[in-house]
């Protein structure tokens, strides 16, 4: 089994990754593999809503990380969302990714488990989680959840380090993970298939 753990953080060794470094340690030790994917520091492309994606199970735009993180999606059994706080919000950037993600490879992610990880100096967690976990639940993802609210605080990873709720937080969403992920392939090695979902309806409230 793998997780990967999405740093939606232009910075690379900072305090989201220093959150998700904390929860894959404890993936590790429950004897599951883990991935960091960096969003970085580069440009990256907003979904403009062509719907090119339609059927491809690919972006359109092919000049950045996306096409390459859906097919690393469908090779992975869950995910860690972390996204620093700007502004009481996420990630701008992390959120165009995750649109056209969800958008483009949305069954790469459907009924795998996953989870967010916030990290701010003060306020905004709250909003940040909310926003970043509507992809999850869009897309019938199981949403791992911790004994208190995913988020980490300090201005910097040292600091970070010193909130000892939010590490110990973190430590909690890694074994909820990795239980529920041995859950999940317990019962497929049982024959409990997939939920047959609905065609999707889509009604337009204007009419």
């Amino acid at each position: 089994m793998k997780v990967l753990l999405i740093n939606g953080s232009s910075h690379e060794n900072g305090c989201t990754y220093t959150a998700l470094s904390e929860v894959a340690s404890v993936l590790n030790a429950e004897g599951i593999g883990t991935e960091v994917l960096q969003i970085g520091s580069q440009p990256v492309r907003d979904c403009i809503g062509c719907r090119g994606c339609k059927g491809k199970r690919r972006c359109v735009f092919d000049d950045d990380m996306v096409n390459d993180w859906i097919e690393k999606a469908r090779n992975a059994d869950g995910f860690v969302f972390g996204t620093p706080v700007y502004y009481a919000h996420p990630s701008g950037r992390l959120l165009s990714v995750l649109d056209r993600l969800f958008y483009a490879g949305g069954d790469a992610f459907a009924h795998k488990a996953g989870a967010v990880v916030a990290s701010a100096r003060r306020a905004g967690t709250t909003a940040s989680l909310d926003a970043v976990t509507k992809h999850l639940t869009i897309a019938q993802m199981p949403v791992v959840s911790s004994t208190y609210w995913n988020m980490v605080h300090g201005n910097a990873p040292e600091e970070v380090k010193q909130d000892l709720e939010g590490m110990q937080t973190m430590r909690n969403l890694g074994r909820n993970m990795a239980w529920l992920l041995k859950c999940i392939e317990a019962g497929k090695s049982a024959g409990i298939a997939l939920p047959d979902t609905e065609k999707k309806v889509r009604t337009n409230f204007i009419r």
